[in-house]
């Protein structure tokens, strides 16, 4: 492969520039994108270019005239797409975190064709033929445990992608699988319009009582950035509930800022999904019939732990009937605070969260604004993600400012081993934008793999507010919770220690990649990292141990609600990923009343998490069938927590098995397994209902 020169000069000579900085590795450590030298229009022709070079690659390995070996035919698959790779994790980075109109335009044209692309990997016969060969001969290969998962997979994944299929029938597929990439690029567009057209514009100052100064000083911000000099604006978080309405006092802006979160993007908006879901879930279900599944979840649930929307079902309804008791509760003590300040109106969704803080305050004496001042994002990220990683793992951090960014808020990081050896590199890109999708999430730009000789490159984004200019970064708990969560599944991504791609690090379950992220979020509640980071960023101070058990016995309080909104978005997922094929469009609104009413997630005051509307994962993210997933990993991360207090808690001995049995195996085993080899037996829902609340502990 050429090499791209990207000086002028060399010894006096001028020296033409490449195509473009895709063409071959990166010069910068660990072949970080060059994002200095990447432009907009880098982005289209390399591309066109990687999906070009990999056909090719995949048409040689086809159409090999010796007969097939897991040298001549796994191995180079595997090497196979390096460039397009290369510009596919550095793109999709970028437009979810920092889009605009060129490259929303960029995807809405290679969705499509990256979709054909991959049809026509595991569509090619000839291909699939040299696969399924090696795999009906897998146990005379001899092959070593990676070696032959990875072959067992892409034998798997051929025949799901349908390999098997008649001509007529992988024509048929193509098409929805073109369709499919199409209308969900259309979904995350509209909703990212949507939810900047949506954000709540005040006028009088007054209206925004409750709220302290840096927010009213963001929200003027905020207003001045879209030209509204004068006035106030209040961004949409990707969620239904949004965080400003714990603290707003004004009935009637909450009301506001609610129902511009709940109607964004429905029937009559000017960014409407309604068609793009129906359609979706009619071509999902098609999709499902095509490759001989009963629908779409079935389909999808194949190769998770979990394995049948059946098991998914079993799973949410073990949880709902507690779930809902709990959040009556909730519901009786919170109409009581209303009651006692003299308000005289019923419970609505807009008030729960501000009358549930009050309920805290009073129960638990509990202010979250009188926490803030110990959660500087920071100290936190350095203090207690970092503290808490170096105390299990042995891993030190060094920050990096050398390294090229996509925007001037992210910020870099090196990770070295235990024994001092470079381990990684780390990008956190913390603040809300307009151009951002809302959210956390952690995704590669580089992957590791011993055969390409590459080592991870990670990234962490979220959406927390921005300070104004000169003000510290203070944040809540649950956005320190988020760092620790996120940063969960960097550790996953940063321990992988695989030779095949295929199986390297997060490239797991969807029911299984969010148990490290989940697991590692006990740690920012563990004493000794709690008092490590917790410090008044104006005094100094450690967090008293009066605040500290305050949070604690909080815990629990709340849970009602915030798991009934999980539970009814994971039933609302299932319910249109289970639509047989032939199922007429649907009505969204009106399928989405009785989904939530048909599986008892309708829980009273307590709105699903994600209408159908702006639900990112299932129709742009990749949850499809998967948003249960959440759940399920709480499942898996108490029991290993529970473990993990039995055994001492927060030691290197601890992280290093935790780090040697799940986070460095990627799926090089299957996953009841590797969690069995670890927590000793199968998952048990019992930590998870104490830990919740939701049952008395043994």
């Amino acid at each position: 492969m050429r090499n791209i020169i990207y000086v002028t000069l060399l010894l006096g000579a001028a020296v033409p520039a490449l195509a473009g900085p895709f063409d071959a590795p990166s010069t910068l450590p660990y072949q970080a994108p060059r994002f200095d030298l990447i432009k907009d229009s880098d982005y289209q022709p390399a591309f066109e270019a990687g999906m070009k070079q990999q056909l090719a690659e995949i048409a040689a390995i086809a159409g090999n005239e010796y007969a097939p070996t897991f040298d001549n035919t796994i191995v180079p698959m595997e090497q196979s797409g390096k460039m397009l790779e290369r510009v596919n994790n550095a793109f999709f980075g970028v437009v979810q975190a920092n889009t605009n109109p060129s490259l929303d335009k960029v995807q809405t044209i290679e969705a499509p064709k990256l979709a054909t692309h991959n049809d026509a990997i595991y569509l090619n016969h000839k291909l699939f033929a040299r696969v399924k060969t090696l795999y009906d001969r897998r146990a005379a290969l001899k092959l070593n445990p990676e070696a032959l998962q990875v072959l067992t997979l892409y034998y798997r994944q051929f025949v799901h992608a349908g390999a098997n299929l008649s001509d007529k029938d992988k024509t048929r597929l193509q098409q929805i699988n073109k369709q499919d990439a199409s209308l969900e690029t259309d979904f995350q567009q509209r909703l990212v319009a949507g939810a900047k057209a949506g954000a709540l514009v005040v006028s009088d100052k007054a209206q925004l009582a409750g709220l302290s100064d840096a927010e009213i000083a963001n929200a003027a911000q905020a207003a001045k950035g879209r030209k509204l000099d004068g006035k106030y604006v209040l961004p949409l978080q990707n969620t239904t509930q949004q965080p400003l309405l714990t603290s707003l006092s004004d009935r009637a802006t909450r009301e506001k800022l609610f129902h511009l979160s709940w109607t964004r993007t429905e029937k009559g908006d000017k960014n409407d999904t309604s068609a793009i879901i129906a359609q979706l879930a009619m071509i999902r279900a098609e999709k499902s019939k095509l490759l001989g599944y009963p629908n779409y979840a079935s389909y999808v649930l194949y190769d998770q732990m979990a394995q049948t929307p059946a098991a998914v079902d079993k799973f949410i309804r073990q949880l709902t009937p507690a779930t809902r008791a709990k959040a009556a509760e909730e519901a009786k003590l919170i109409q009581a605070a209303i009651d006692r300040d003299g308000k005289h109106f019923d419970l609505k969704p807009w008030d729960w969260q501000r009358y549930a803080e009050k309920v805290r305050k009073a129960r638990y004496d509990l202010d979250e604004e009188a926490l803030k001042p110990y959660f500087e994002l920071h100290k936190v990220l350095e203090d207690g993600v970092f503290y808490a990683a170096t105390k299990l793992y042995g891993i030190t951090f060094k920050k990096r400012t050398d390294i090229p960014v996509y925007h001037p808020d992210v910020m870099v990081y090196e990770v070295f081993d235990q024994d001092g050896s470079k381990l990684g590199l780390m990008y956190f890109d913390y603040f809300k934008r307009d151009d951002k999708s809302g959210g956390a999430w952690m995704s590669n730009f580089v992957s590791q793999s011993k055969l390409r000789a590459t080592r991870p490159v990670i990234y962490n984004v979220a959406n927390f507010t921005k300070p104004a200019p000169g003000s510290p970064a203070l944040i809540s708990f649950d956005d320190v919770s988020t760092m620790f969560h996120e940063f969960g599944h960097a550790l996953h991504g940063l321990f992988a220690d695989q030779t095949y791609p295929l199986v390297s690090g997060t490239n797991v379950a969807r029911d299984f990649v969010e148990f490290p992220s989940q697991f590692n979020e006990h740690w920012a509640l563990y004493p000794e990292v709690l008092k490590h980071y917790a410090v008044n960023y104006k005094t100094g101070a450690t967090i008293p141990q009066s605040l500290v058990d305050k949070i604690k016995a909080s815990e629990n309080w709340g849970q009602g609600y915030a798991l009934g909104e999980l539970l009814a978005a994971s039933q609302l997922d299932m319910q249109w990923h289970t639509l047989p094929p032939g199922t007429p469009k649907q009505d969204v609104d009106a399928f989405e009343i009785q989904a939530l009413k048909n599986t008892g997630t309708d829980f009273p005051n307590v709105p699903t998490r994600y209408r159908s509307s702006y639900f990112l994962h299932i129709w742009a993210n990749g949850y499809a069938s998967g948003y249960y997933a959440y759940q399920w990993t709480v499942m898996l991360d108490d029991d290993a927590y529970s473990w993990f207090a039995a055994h001492g808690g927060l030691t290197r001995a601890n992280g290093q098995r935790f780090r040697d049995l799940i986070l460095s195996r990627g799926h090089t085993l299957d996953y009841g397994p590797m969690f069995k080899a670890f927590y000793g037996k199968d998952p048990d829902i019992g930590p998870m209902l104490e830990h919740r609340g939701l049952v008395p502990p043994k």
